[in-house]
Protein backbone atom coordinates (compact mmCIF):
# COMPACT_ATOMS: atom_id res chain seq x y z
CA UNK A 1 0.00 0.00 0.00
CA UNK A 2 1.24 3.45 -0.86
CA UNK A 3 1.76 6.28 1.56
CA UNK A 4 -1.06 8.41 0.13
CA UNK A 5 -4.50 9.02 1.59
CA UNK A 6 -7.73 10.86 0.94
CA UNK A 7 -9.13 12.95 3.79
CA UNK A 8 -12.91 12.78 3.99
CA UNK A 9 -14.07 15.61 6.25
CA UNK A 10 -17.28 14.81 8.14
CA UNK A 11 -20.28 16.84 9.14
CA UNK A 12 -22.48 15.59 12.02
CA UNK A 13 -24.72 13.38 9.82
CA UNK A 14 -21.73 11.82 8.06
CA UNK A 15 -19.99 11.24 11.39
CA UNK A 16 -23.10 9.43 12.62
CA UNK A 17 -23.05 7.20 9.50
CA UNK A 18 -19.40 6.34 10.15
CA UNK A 19 -20.20 5.53 13.78
CA UNK A 20 -23.14 3.32 12.72
CA UNK A 21 -20.87 1.46 10.30
CA UNK A 22 -18.63 0.56 13.25
CA UNK A 23 -15.80 2.83 12.10
CA UNK A 24 -15.84 5.35 14.94
CA UNK A 25 -12.26 4.43 15.79
CA UNK A 26 -11.21 5.62 12.31
CA UNK A 27 -12.33 9.23 12.93
CA UNK A 28 -9.35 11.55 13.44
CA UNK A 29 -8.77 15.29 13.78
CA UNK A 30 -7.30 16.89 10.65
CA UNK A 31 -6.81 20.65 10.62
CA UNK A 32 -9.21 20.93 13.56
CA UNK A 33 -12.02 19.04 11.77
CA UNK A 34 -13.22 15.48 12.12
CA UNK A 35 -12.22 13.29 9.19
CA UNK A 36 -11.65 9.75 8.00
CA UNK A 37 -8.40 8.92 6.21
CA UNK A 38 -8.80 6.49 3.30
CA UNK A 39 -5.48 4.89 2.28
CA UNK A 40 -4.58 5.11 -1.41
CA UNK A 41 -2.20 2.75 -3.21
CA UNK A 42 0.27 3.87 -5.86
CA UNK A 43 -1.90 2.69 -8.79
CA UNK A 44 -5.00 4.37 -7.36
CA UNK A 45 -2.95 7.54 -6.76
CA UNK A 46 -2.08 7.69 -10.47
CA UNK A 47 -5.70 7.09 -11.47
CA UNK A 48 -6.93 9.80 -9.09
CA UNK A 49 -4.49 12.28 -10.65
CA UNK A 50 -5.80 11.36 -14.13
CA UNK A 51 -9.43 11.57 -13.04
CA UNK A 52 -8.98 14.85 -11.15
CA UNK A 53 -6.15 16.87 -12.80
CA UNK A 54 -6.55 19.72 -10.27
CA UNK A 55 -6.11 17.37 -7.29
CA UNK A 56 -3.37 18.53 -4.92
CA UNK A 57 -1.61 16.38 -2.34
CA UNK A 58 -0.22 18.18 0.71
CA UNK A 59 3.12 17.59 2.45
CA UNK A 60 1.70 14.52 4.23
CA UNK A 61 0.59 13.06 0.84
CA UNK A 62 -3.09 13.59 1.65
CA UNK A 63 -5.75 15.16 -0.56
CA UNK A 64 -9.43 16.06 -0.53
CA UNK A 65 -11.61 14.96 -3.44
CA UNK A 66 -14.24 17.23 -5.05
CA UNK A 67 -17.71 17.04 -3.41
CA UNK A 68 -19.44 14.47 -5.68
CA UNK A 69 -16.45 12.11 -5.46
CA UNK A 70 -16.23 12.58 -1.69
CA UNK A 71 -19.90 11.61 -1.33
CA UNK A 72 -19.33 8.50 -3.46
CA UNK A 73 -16.26 7.54 -1.44
CA UNK A 74 -18.08 8.07 1.86
CA UNK A 75 -20.97 5.87 0.63
CA UNK A 76 -18.49 3.11 -0.24
CA UNK A 77 -16.75 3.41 3.14
CA UNK A 78 -20.04 3.13 5.06
CA UNK A 79 -21.38 0.30 2.87
CA UNK A 80 -18.19 -1.78 2.96
CA UNK A 81 -17.59 -0.88 6.64
CA UNK A 82 -13.87 -0.36 6.05
CA UNK A 83 -11.63 2.56 5.09
CA UNK A 84 -9.44 0.21 3.05
CA UNK A 85 -11.73 0.40 0.02
CA UNK A 86 -9.92 2.57 -2.54
CA UNK A 87 -9.47 -0.32 -5.00
CA UNK A 88 -13.26 -0.64 -5.17
CA UNK A 89 -13.90 3.12 -5.02
CA UNK A 90 -11.54 3.89 -7.89
CA UNK A 91 -13.82 1.93 -10.24
CA UNK A 92 -16.62 4.43 -9.54
CA UNK A 93 -14.40 7.50 -9.33
CA UNK A 94 -12.16 6.98 -12.36
CA UNK A 95 -13.65 6.91 -15.84
CA UNK A 96 -10.80 6.65 -18.38
CA UNK A 97 -13.15 7.37 -21.29
CA UNK A 98 -14.62 10.57 -19.87
CA UNK A 99 -14.53 13.36 -22.43
CA UNK A 100 -13.34 11.11 -25.26
CA UNK A 101 -15.25 10.75 -28.48
CA UNK A 102 -16.71 7.33 -29.12
CA UNK A 103 -15.31 5.60 -32.19
CA UNK A 104 -16.48 2.54 -34.01
CA UNK A 105 -14.88 0.40 -36.67
CA UNK A 106 -16.35 0.66 -40.14
CA UNK A 107 -16.43 -2.64 -41.97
Amino acid sequence: MGSYCVNVFLDEAQEKKIQEAGLGDQIVQVEGKKAVKVPVGDKEHKKLLKAFPDLKFDSSDACVLPDPATKTLLDIVTTSKTVDCMKVAIIKLYNPLAGKELRSKVL
